[in-house]
């Protein structure tokens, strides 16, 4: 599988073996044509243990309304994915601002507070509910105007990555 990565304002070509997303572990990938041996484990929701050319990283996830980014040794480095295999990325198409529209858990964790109820009005970028993960708070907030018509979560309630909590109309 081949991805486009864009890392702050870099852009780089990343091939991964399909049995890198089955399963972390020792394997070879490259990037921008150059083969790396990657040791990947993943060490706790949100948290990558990297292992490259007898170098660790651990690399955490920081996904807030400023967009997705990676933090490793201290420098937050803000990140894309592009995948050419999807018909959205590969037509231009993305969510309009018409129709429903979910609000997934960013990382697996515990939903501590619903700040709205079914039925509700809200703005874009209005806060909807609080995740913890890794003993952060993390504030998911509404992609668009609208109406809540749908709270798919529960306070105390845990969630898996890309659960959709909200859905807002």
């Amino acid at each position: 599988m081949t991805l486009w990565l864009s890392l702050g304002e870099k852009q780089r070509r990343v091939t991964l073996p399909d049995a890198v997303l089955e399963q972390a572990g020792i394997s070879q990938c490259s990037v921008d044509g150059e083969t790396l041996d990657v040791d990947a484990r993943m060490i706790g929701p949100g948290v990558l243990s990297l292992l490259i050319g007898g170098k660790q990283f651990r690399c955490v996830l920081d996904r807030n309304v400023d967009g997705d980014a990676v933090v490793v040794a201290g420098q937050r480095t803000t990140f894309s994915v592009a995948d050419p295999r999807s018909l959205a990325q590969q037509s231009g198409a993305v969510a309009g601002v018409d129709g429903p529209r979910s609000v997934k858990a960013s990382m697996s964790g515990r939903v501590i507070r619903v700040l709205v109820s079914t039925g509700d009005e809200v703005q874009e970028q209005q806060g909807l509910v609080v995740i913890e993960a890794m003993k952060m708070q993390n504030e998911l907030r509404s992609p668009r105007q609208g109406r809540v018509s749908r709270i798919a979560a529960d306070v105390g309630e845990t969630v898996a990555a890309g659960d959709v909590l909200i859905v807002v109309e």
